[in-house]
């Protein structure tokens, strides 16, 4: 109202100009008019509705942020994960070392090389294999005249010619020789050589590998001088089958009941993201460790094509318990008037609680038995907010029902 007198300066202004003054008055209010019809336009209604146990937010929100919501499953697992190292299979790997002293002159084989049973790996000169070879030479000698003696004399008492006792002492003495060269020889075959023939008594040791495999350790060199009675601090060889691993698990006291002989379980490395590796449970061990409280277990881990590693670290996972009922996380869950409770949506603006039966609840998980269905998706971000709206709604109107009576 404070720019009416401004107005009717301008029609008397308009007047003077030559425009007669009611039709210059009409056109100067209609334009006031209009100035003065302006206002500002009507917020938008944000505000959520609530009827029953159902909040919905208004068509006009598009975003609903805090709120988040997963999809309800059919069955649950807990899954357990346990640090792991993979090592050598021990059944199929040998620590190569010398029975006699002697001097290395020849390494026959380097790191890596896949050998056979019985393959030397390296030569020593030993006077201890001489003199090994010799006393099996002497024992044969001995047994081959013993041997004949004995058959002498079995012709002589056969002839009445020699008394019993002396056929006896023959047969002692020519089982002694052939015990000695059982012995003798025993030795020398356990070492991976033999004999020989007359006078080839010589003090070269091949150091042979006893089994067929990959030599993955060395630890000789030329010259080295090597005694049995002091062995090395490591093997002179490490020959292994590394077509089959082991894997030693930490487990738990809790749950050392799930770890069962033939059980399998799967084991994932840093190397091979993605990928997962079956090993089969083979022993547990039979007492905890008392500092970090756990029990090892080892697991046969098959490694065919030799992509994993001796002293890889692994990470060991197995279910460890599971429930066939509706999961859903453990936060979308609330307890409100001593009744567990999740929020649905139904909408998108639109969310239901409900009331719900738990059943076997886990880490991170929660088994509904009833009141939620598979693929309905329920609130794990906001359900308190939620109730809280709902909460209030629910005590106005209960004061405007008393307010009404």
């Amino acid at each position: 109202m404070r720019r009416a007198p401004n107005l009717l300066s301008e029609v008397f202004r308009v007047s003077r100009a030559g425009v007669p003054a009611r039709v210059a008055a009409l056109s100067l209010c209609a334009l006031a008019l209009a100035a003065c019809g302006k206002s500002e336009a009507p917020k938008a209604d944000d505000e959520p509705k609530v009827s029953g146990n159902t909040v919905q937010f208004p068509a006009s929100v598009k975003a609903l942020p805090g709120i988040a919501g997963e999809t309800a499953k059919a069955g649950g697992e807990r899954m357990l994960t346990l640090p792991g190292r993979l090592v050598w299979n021990e059944d199929k790997t040998v620590r190569v070392s010398t029975p006699f002293a002697g001097r290395v002159t020849e390494v026959l084989v380097p790191p890596g090389t896949t050998v056979k049973a019985g393959q030397p790996l390296a030569s020593l000169t030993s006077p201890e294999f001489g003199v090994a070879q010799a006393d099996a030479r002497k024992a044969a000698a001995d047994s081959a005249v013993a041997a004949k003696a004995l058959a002498r004399q079995r012709e002589l008492y056969g002839a009445g010619i020699v008394a019993q006792k002396e056929l006896e002492q023959a047969q002692a003495d020519a089982a002694r020789a052939a015990a000695d060269l059982q012995r003798t020889q025993a030795a020398l075959s356990q070492y991976g050589t033999a004999a020989g023939g007359a006078g080839a008594v010589i003090q070269r040791f091949p150091l042979r590998s006893p089994i067929d495999g990959l030599v993955v350790e060395r630890n000789i060199n030329l010259g080295m001088e090597l005694r049995p009675d002091q062995p090395p601090a490591a093997p002179l060889f490490l020959v292994t089958d590394p077509t089959t691993l082991w894997a030693h698990v930490d487990a738990g006291e809790a749950d050392m009941s799930l770890f069962k002989p033939g059980v399998t379980v799967k084991l994932v490395s840093a190397a091979y993201p993605g990928e997962t590796f079956d090993g089969t449970v083979i022993k547990v061990a039979d007492y905890v460790d008392p500092t970090a409280r756990s029990i090892k277990v080892r697991l046969s881990v098959p490694n065919p094509d030799r992509r994993l590693k001796a002293e890889m670290f692994v990470t060991a996972r197995m279910k460890a318990a599971s429930f066939p009922g509706i999961a859903v996380p453990s936060k979308a869950v609330f307890l409100a008037e001593n009744r567990n409770y999740v929020f649905v949506r139904t909408a998108p603006n639109t969310f239901v609680r409900r009331e719900v039966k738990l059943g076997v609840t886990l880490p991170g998980i929660s088994e509904v038995v009833d009141g939620i269905k598979e693929g309905e998706t329920v609130i794990t971000d906001g359900n308190l907010y939620l109730q809280d709206i709902l909460r209030d709604a629910t005590a106005v109107n209960a004061v405007r029902a008393g307010a009404k009576h």
